[in-house]
């Protein structure tokens, strides 16, 4: 992918987010969607070599509408400021988790898994990682997982429950609970588990980390860092999907 191309239209398009501006630069548009799409496309193949459920996807399946939904937000912003692909097995708005690729100026990152789970399947989640701990924590408290989504200090790796924001360099879960969640033990050694309401991890990178092809490579990495978690949680989903 050229990302600086692609980077460099999404900046200026921050700066004039109208449909007037951005129908006078379609072209240009055009030019970055095509081959950022030729990168989710590579993406595609690379995945499928190791894990096969998303060999019948298609880049059109993985893709996401320009035009952001303005109904419920006080943001009349026309156009999304950033360019991502889902690669999921069921699908883009399904619950059983994927592989993420997110472009925005200063805000790069690839991610992995499942987000916005319902209370009856996070319930479903938070008894099997009680009922199977040992093999959960080989999924999340192993050092490679550590490394691409643990909390990083001052050149250690910390555990990866530290952080909560996607403004952090990487993460693993979004939002959770304050305290246990109901009918679960509250003195329980892995608590932090049971309280995560989504199994998401993330790594920021770099904004000239896209550039070219060999950024895969170091995707790949990741994805492959983040499957087991998120296969352990699919498991579950796939039961109520």
């Amino acid at each position: 992918m050229d990302a600086k191309r692609i980077l460099k239209y999404l900046r200026v398009l921050m700066a004039n987010n109208n449909r007037e501006w951005y129908w006078e630069h379609k072209a240009e548009y055009d030019a970055v969607r095509a081959d950022f799409e030729e990168g989710v496309q590579l993406a595609l193949g690379r995945i499928a070599a190791f894990d096969g459920t998303i060999a019948h996807l298609s880049v059109k399946d993985c893709t996401y509408r320009f035009n952001r939904d303005t109904r419920f937000s006080p943001d009349k912003s026309p156009y999304k400021n950033h360019l991502g692909a889902y690669i999921a097995a069921h699908g883009k708005k399904a619950l059983h988790g994927g592989y993420y690729l997110h472009l925005e100026p200063d805000h790069c990152m690839v991610a992995c898994g499942n987000y916005w789970l319902p209370t009856n399947i996070l319930t479903a989640c938070r008894n099997e990682i009680m009922a199977n701990t040992d093999e959960w924590l080989r999924c999340v408290e192993n050092k490679t997982f550590r490394k691409y989504y643990g909390s990083k200090s001052i050149g250690s790796i910390e555990h990866p429950l530290d952080v909560s924001s996607w403004d952090q360099p990487q993460g693993f879960g979004i939002e959770r609970l304050k305290t246990c969640p109901a009918g679960f033990p509250r003195d329980w050694e892995h608590i932090e588990y049971l309280r995560m309401k989504d199994y998401c991890c993330w790594h920021r990178v770099a904004d000239d980390f896209f550039q070219g092809d060999g950024w895969i490579d170091e995707a790949v990495r990741m994805f492959k860092a983040a499957k087991p978690m998120m296969d352990f949680i699919n498991a579950v989903i796939d039961d109520y999907e």
